[in-house]
């Protein structure tokens, strides 16, 4: 089976679709509330009766009331603050129901919170019927009302400045600092200061008798458990590469798929890390997921796709992503943003809704020959088992030490 895998979250430079996002987590969510009423009955709070508790728990607990404090501390004002004529008026008669319905959600999650934080500790199976199917239908009709008149609206009336703004008071509420805060300079750890960061890890364990014997296997199960666990970003992946000269350079991309065959991103094959691999198609890719104080290391050969493949990626993605593949010569020097936005419009012109593949586009595919699972454990005596694959295609699994 071949595991494709979603696009990545926006930025806070799109506050709006970001806004939209979190609509989309917390749809995921209800649903897992919906499925998990449903499971209960039939099974009880069983392992994945625990962990579907817990992971609504932590996004409720933890993510919903960002959101809301999103809309009533910064969008909602900024809009109410240049709304004029009939803007003015339907918000007028919008925002009070809207933060009401904050209101009344969060009494009625208070409500269920009880009961799953029960069922997350295996003490508890009972989910009341009613109070799931209120709370359920009031996000839905909530998160309609908002992606159909709010979004829309906010869209057209808000500057450019304001959705700066906007995408910067979000950043902030998170605690992630800003490009303009980051630029004005924040103090940084250094010295002893540095030196004695540490955390101490001590969530889970992995044991050699426990791991699948494929490698593909067990990245497959730890991956479905970090998008369970909604890590940030888990198909982010370190990618490793040698220049001609065997100086090492690294990125982050964004894993497509993953099979039997190896692991597949795609990108331009002008770029850097294209041409180093042409030259040495030798690579390291890296997963870190700290919320679950793990790593998977991974290391082998990398080939190309068929165009085939490629193909039908390239038509899988949003129409402003394929534009700016044609429009960006990757990695190479430009003389400003405009002079790269007006690469941009042309080549809009000329493609319209129905961009072609660049052939200097596509997939390429790390066919690995060794793969490492680390999980954190106290003391820094960590668990790290390593797959490695032998001249008959089978994989000899072992020990490492920390």
């Amino acid at each position: 089976m071949t595991n494709s895998l979603p696009d990545a979250a926006p930025g806070f430079d799109q506050p709006i679709a970001v806004l939209k996002h979190c609509h989309d987590r917390i749809r995921k969510q209800l649903a897992t509330i919906e499925k998990l009423h449903a499971h209960l009955p039939l099974y009880g709070a069983d392992t994945q009766a625990q962990q579907a508790a817990g992971a609504v728990l932590n996004y409720f607990d933890k993510a919903a009331h960002l959101h809301h404090a999103d809309e009533e501390q910064d969008l909602i004002p900024l809009m109410l603050s240049v709304a004029r004529g009939e803007d003015a008026a339907a918000l007028a008669a919008l925002v009070p129901g809207i933060l009401q319905d904050h209101t009344d959600m969060e009494a009625m999650w208070q409500d269920l919170h009880e009961q799953l934080s029960a069922i997350a500790n295996g003490a508890s199976s009972a989910l009341a019927t009613a109070k799931v199917q209120r709370f359920a239908q009031r996000y839905a009709d909530h998160m309609v009302r908002e992606e159909t008149q709010i979004a829309p609206m906010a869209l057209r009336i808000l500057s450019p400045a304001q959705m700066a703004q906007l995408g910067n008071a979000m950043q902030q509420r998170r605690g992630i600092a800003s490009a303009g805060a980051m630029a004005a300079g924040t103090p940084a750890a250094t010295g002893e200061a540095l030196a004695s960061l540490r955390k101490d890890y001590g969530q889970a364990s992995l044991s050699e008798t426990e791991v699948a014997r494929d490698p593909i296997a067990q990245f497959n199960t730890w991956f479905e458990e970090a998008l369970k666990a909604e890590v940030n970003e888990p198909n982010a992946m370190s990618v490793a590469t040698v220049d001609a000269e065997g100086r090492p350079s690294s990125r982050v991309v964004l894993i497509k798929q993953y099979d039997a065959r190896g692991f597949t991103w795609y990108t331009n094959y002008a770029s850097q890390k294209g041409r180093q691999l042409a030259h040495n198609p030798h690579a390291a890719l890296l997963f870190f997921w700290s919320e679950l104080e793990r790593q998977i290391r991974i290391e082998g050969r990398v080939e190309r796709t068929s165009a085939e493949e490629s193909d039908k990626y390239f038509q899988s993605r949003p129409l402003k992503s394929r534009l700016a593949a044609i429009a960006s010569a990757q990695s190479m020097p430009i003389d400003s943003r405009a002079e790269l936005e007006q690469n941009y419009d042309a080549v809009a012109a000329r493609y319209g809704d129905a961009p072609p593949r660049p052939e200097n586009w596509g997939g390429f595919r790390l066919v690995p020959e060794r793969i490492e699972f680390w999980q954190g454990r106290r003391s820094r005596f960590h668990d790290r088992i390593v797959y490695l694959l032998q001249a008959d295609g089978s994989w000899a699994r072992q020990r490492l030490q920390p």
